[in-house]
């Protein structure tokens, strides 16, 4: 294969389908920039959308720009072009977090099996309603393991005692989050109802993708409108037993963190394509020092990333995203 020195405009569209990929709060804590001369796109990640609260380590950060990173991937193999990526290609320069070569010519293997979940990246939406009690058949569970796997990570389906375990992690998180002003400031100020702007705001998460307020046991989801009047939210019962998936790396270092970003994409990706709704949480997972705690001592995870809740119900809203011109920027 050539190297290809692409184009603006080709560039243009990889990055607009990139910028679909979830982030914490919905963020969007990614700019890319584009350089002619070596056809070379830039992944970088934005201190300015960083939370030192929520997100310390930005552990999350490199969570979303990882998922940008797979949708770029999945893009340029549905224009017929094959992806090589460098992450942390400079050792130098801590806020550039990968950058992407391109070669031209039929699109086959792994790129195929990108190419087809391109269909996909604007269908794909968190859902914070209740979902059925109904099963993940087996083999969709056995699909998303492969999709981990694809790159480099590992998804577990926990047993019933550590399930308790990490519900119970997440309902501590949330109770000290709760607990902690700065913490609720910072959740507050990604957060918006109509009345905050949310016919205007471009990133962060609006009232109609709170979901419901959960009536009777606890939920899974994160309650974005907690301690807010939300006028027209509505309660509902979530499931009692739900279905959850951890997705787990080897190591904790960023360059874990990012191949975890786009494991992440891929098994959302996928989960849509099989019908399957989804939802995320990282609350026990944001601090070092408690993410250990949510992993199974027996299971071959060392650092659970991510808490992924499975299942068949309705999708999500779309949320805002940035348009491509606020996060693109050429560059001699």
């Amino acid at each position: 294969m050539t190297t290809l020195h692409i184009d603006a405009d080709t560039a243009v569209t990889l990055v607009a389908d990139a910028i679909t990929a979830p982030s914490m709060h919905n963020a969007q804590p990614w700019r890319f920039v584009f350089r002619p001369a070596t056809g070379v796109i830039e992944l970088r990640g934005d201190p300015e959308r960083a939370m030192p609260r929520s997100d310390p380590d930005h552990r999350s950060l490199h969570l979303g720009c990882g998922a940008a990173l797979f949708n770029l991937r999945v893009s340029a193999s549905r224009h017929r072009l094959d992806p090589h990526v460098a992450l942390l290609p400079d050792a130098s320069d801590a806020w550039l977090l990968a950058s992407v070569t391109f070669d031209g010519g039929p699109v086959t293997g792994e790129g195929g099996g990108l190419t087809a979940l391109h269909g996909a990246l604007r269908r794909r939406h968190t859902s914070r309603h209740p979902f059925a009690d109904e099963h993940v058949p087996p083999a969709l569970m056995d699909g998303l393991r492969a999709a981990a796997r694809l790159e480099g990570c590992r998804l577990t389906v926990p047993d019933g005692w550590h399930t308790e375990t990490v519900l119970a992690l997440v309902h501590d998180a949330e109770y000290q989050e709760n607990a902690d002003p700065p913490t609720r400031a910072e959740t507050a100020a990604w957060t918006h109802t109509a009345a905050d702007g949310a016919g205007t705001r471009r990133d962060g998460i609006p009232t109609r993708a709170f979901g419901p307020r959960a009536v009777g046991v606890p939920s899974l989801v994160r309650d974005f409108g907690h301690g807010r009047t939300v006028p027209g939210r509505g309660w509902a019962t979530f499931e009692k037993h739900p279905q959850i998936a951890l997705l787990g790396t080897r190591g904790d270092g960023r360059t874990d963190w990012l191949h975890a970003g786009q494991a992440l994409e891929r098994l959302l990706l996928q989960a849509t394509t099989d019908g399957l709704a989804t939802s995320m949480t990282s609350q026990p997972l944001e601090r070092k020092e408690l993410r250990w705690t949510a992993r199974d001592p027996l299971a071959a995870v060392g650092h659970v990333q991510m808490v992924l809740r499975l299942g068949y119900g309705p999708s999500g809203p779309s949320t805002p995203r940035r348009p491509v011109e606020e996060v693109f920027e050429v560059m001699a």
